[in-house]
């Protein structure tokens, strides 16, 4: 069940937010947080590692998470790493988290699942 509305997740695209309205609740973010899989929530923002065999396919991921976010206009931070990247979203003009922030981590996990 969670595999099928993390999909619902990944189908979605990213609305425009230019600040104005509030971050999710602590409930909302529960409920959308629980729809991905092994990714956390601190600080403000979720977050994943995702690991790889060698830097080649790292910077893959990282090249396939830069397209994802320049067709979503939804950018994450990521800290890159010989064999490891760790993908952080938040919704800057909102300091806060927004749906925004789960569907692109849905589609980020969809690179490798999908």
């Amino acid at each position: 069940m969670a595999d099928e509305i993390a999909c619902n997740l990944s189908t979605k695209s990213c609305k425009p937010c230019e600040g104005g309205v509030p971050p999710l609740s602590a409930d909302e973010v529960e409920r959308l947080l629980a729809q991905l899989s092994d990714w956390e929530c601190a600080d403000g923002k979720i977050a994943k590692t995702y690991r790889f065999k060698d830097y080649y396919q790292t910077m893959a991921f990282v090249n396939a998470t830069a397209w994802v976010s320049h067709h979503e206009d939804h950018h994450p931070d990521l800290e890159v790493g010989y064999n490891q990247c760790r993908v952080r979203y938040h919704t800057h003009a909102i300091d806060g988290l927004s749906e925004n922030d789960f569907i692109c981590a849905a589609k980020i996990d969809a690179l490798l699942n999908g």
